[in-house]
């Protein structure tokens, strides 16, 4: 019964920071995305930013522990949940501060494999955008003082995390770093496996749609064969129910007093008085 309180306590614990940690993805996600958009901005801009990402951070890390805590089985809770641990143990990594961001839309889309499909389909949508953007802020940030980058805009590294996601690669724009081949590597894999969980739900969708279409079509031709037997019934004891009425009614037909007739050919004697 331990074990049992403390699963409990870490999937309350768990419930009940899901929408702030979600809240504080989003402020994390605009604090990564300003200093790369927008580097000439003011010094404390930048400041103001790396404070709210090592804040959130922070916030990633207690949770981290707490959650770790109320963990039944420890190793077992490190093993899977390795992004998490990623994110604690690597914070000074510049380029991997996704990871912190990563981390945090697993904490919240854990809760996803339980969810009808269509709800599914909307959490591994939403990651897939957010892998696009912050792929692209990734790469942008690498390889936009390159040497022989060409990735300089906001607009090529979006293009260029489109064609890198999607597996087309039209090679006008790719990096030129080790880290950002890194980078590439990490978002070709990922690209393929969230499109690939679109595609697959969106397809169970639809499969669903036809099963409960065709199991109504069922139904319904199940509730024709019953009427179309009842109505057979009820025929052929309407059909009885006439047949044992007509019987008694040739039978009394003479009236009362009168004797029957005989058939023709026969004389009926008259009684001797």
């Amino acid at each position: 019964m331990p074990g049992m309180k403390q699963h409990t306590a870490q999937v309350r614990w768990e419930r009940r920071t899901q929408n702030p940690l979600l809240a504080l993805a989003l402020l994390f996600a605009l604090a990564y995305a300003v200093p790369i958009v927008a580097p000439d901005a003011d010094r404390w801009v930048h400041r103001a930013c790396s404070v709210t990402e090592w804040a959130v951070w922070g916030v990633f890390a207690v949770d981290y522990f707490v959650r770790l805590t109320l963990a039944p089985a420890k190793w077992l809770f490190i093993r899977s949940h390795p992004l998490d641990l990623l994110a604690v143990l690597l914070p000074l990594a510049r380029p991997l501060r996704l990871l912190r961001l990563v981390s945090t839309l697993l904490l919240v889309g854990r809760r996803a494999r339980m969810a009808p499909q269509i709800t599914l389909t909307a959490y591994v949508g939403g990651a897939v955008v957010g892998l696009l953007m912050f792929g692209s802020l990734a790469v942008l940030e690498v390889e936009r003082d390159a040497p022989e980058g060409n990735i300089r805009t906001l607009g090529d590294a979006v293009w260029w995390s489109f064609t890198t996601m999607t597996t087309v690669g039209y090679g006008d724009h790719s990096p030129t770093t080790g880290l950002g081949r890194v980078l590439a590597v990490g978002l070709m894999l990922s690209g393929i496996a969230l499109l690939g969980v679109v595609t697959a739900n969106i397809a169970a969708w639809f499969i669903s749609r036809f099963e409960r279409d065709d199991a109504e079509e069922r139904r319904q031709t199940e509730l024709l064969e019953a009427l179309t037997r009842e109505i057979k019934e009820l025929r052929a004891e309407v059909g009885r129910l006439s047949a044992e009425r007509t019987q008694p009614a040739e039978g009394a037909g003479a009236p009362p007093g009168v004797p029957p007739q005989a058939p023709s050919g026969h004389a009926v004697s008259s009684p001797t008085p």
